[in-house]
C-alpha cells in the first residue's frame, strides 16, 4: 500500500505481524538497527502538509498500518496490509528482543512512565532487561544536539531496541536522527503506549477496538484535544478512498 504527496511516496512496507516479527529477529541478529513507524490517518494529514515531516518518513525503515482507515484503504487498492497498532507492538517486539538477549531502552513520557512501564514489562516478558529510562525535558528538539547526546547514551547503555513515547512527528524525528547516531539501535515509535502500562492513560475496552470505535473513544476522553485533529482526516478520507481505487484500477491494467 502506497500514499503519494507530491514526489513523495510513503509505502507501507511490512503488511503483516509475521513479516515485521521476521524483519525485527533478522536486523536483530545481524546488530543492525531500524526505524518503525505506524502510519495513521493523522500522519497522512502531517505528510501532507510538512516537507520536514515527509523527510523524517523517509529515513524510517519499517511502516505499518495503524488505524482501521489504512487497513480499509488498502484493501480498497487491492494491497490489503494488516492493523498493527503501535501499542500492541510493544510486547511481540519485547518478546523477541529478550528471545535474542537484546536489551531495551525507554524514551519518551514522564520519568514515573518510564519506571512504572519497565516495571511492567519485566514483569510481563520473562528475560526482559530494560536498560536505560530517558524522559527528556518539554521542548527539546528531537533532532537537535541535546537529542544526540541523548541517543549516545542509549547507545552506550547497550541497548538495542529502544521505544520512543513522544507522539508525532517528534518520534518520528528522534527515530530519523537515531538511525545516524545510534545505527545499531532499533527505534519503535509507539505513541501512547507505554501510558497505557502505566496505568496513566485507559485505552478503549477491547470490544470498542473490536468494531474500529477507538478513535470515538478517545475522542470522548479528550474532545478539546482530538476533535479538531478527527475532523482533519475525516476531510481527506474520501480522497484517499478514490485514489486508493484508481491504485486498484492501475495494477488490474498493468
Amino acid at each position: 500500500m502506497e500514499f503519494r504527496f507530491g514526489d513523495d511516496t510513503v509505502v507501507v512496507n511490512v503488511p503483516t505481524w509475521a513479516v515485521l516479527e521476521a524483519r525485527v529477529r533478522e536486523r536483530f541478529a545481524r546488530r543492525a538497527g531500524f526505524a518503525l513507524a505506524t502510519i495513521n490517518l493523522d500522519h497522512i494529514v502531517k505528510l501532507r502538509g510538512s516537507d520536514s515531516f515527509r523527510t523524517i518518513y523517509a529515513a524510517q525503515d519499517f511502516v505499518v498500518a495503524d488505524g482501521y482507515p489504512i487497513v480499509w484503504l488498502s484493501r480498497l487498492a487491492g494491497r490489503p496490509v494488516s492493523l498493527i497498532p503501535g501499542s500492541e507492538a510493544i510486547l511481540p517486539l519485547a518478546q523477541i528482543a529478550a528471545a535474542q538477549g537484546v536489551t531495551v531502552a525507554l524514551f519518551g513520557s514522564s520519568e514515573p512512565v518510564l519506571a512504572a512501564a519497565a516495571e511492567y514489562l519485566e514483569r510481563e516478558v520473562r528475560d526482559l532487561e530494560v536498560v536505560c529510562r530517558i524522559a527528556p525535558p518539554m521542548g527539546f528538539d528531537p533532532a537537535g544536539p541535546e537529542a544526540e547526546e541523548m541517543l549516545h547514551r542509549i547507545a552506550e547503555s547497550g541497548a538495542r531496541l529502544c521505544f520512543i513515547a513522544l507522539g508525532a512527528p517528534k518520534q518520528e524525528s528522534f527515530a530519523a536522527t537515531g538511525r545516524r547516531v545510534a545505527p545499531e539501535v532499533g527505534f519503535a515509535s509507539i505513541g501512547a503506549g507505554l501510558d497505557f502500562f502505566a496505568g496513566t492513560q485507559q485505552r478503549a475496552p477491547k470490544w470498542v477496538r473490536r468494531i474500529a470505535m477507538e478513535w470515538l473513544w478517545r475522542m470522548m476522553l479528550s474532545p478539546g484535544r482530538l476533535a479538531g485533529r478527527y475532523a482533519k482526516c475525516a476531510l481527506v478520507l474520501p480522497g484517499l478512498a478514490v485514489r486508493s481505487m484508481l491504485l486498484r484500477f492501475r495494477d488490474r491494467k498493468a
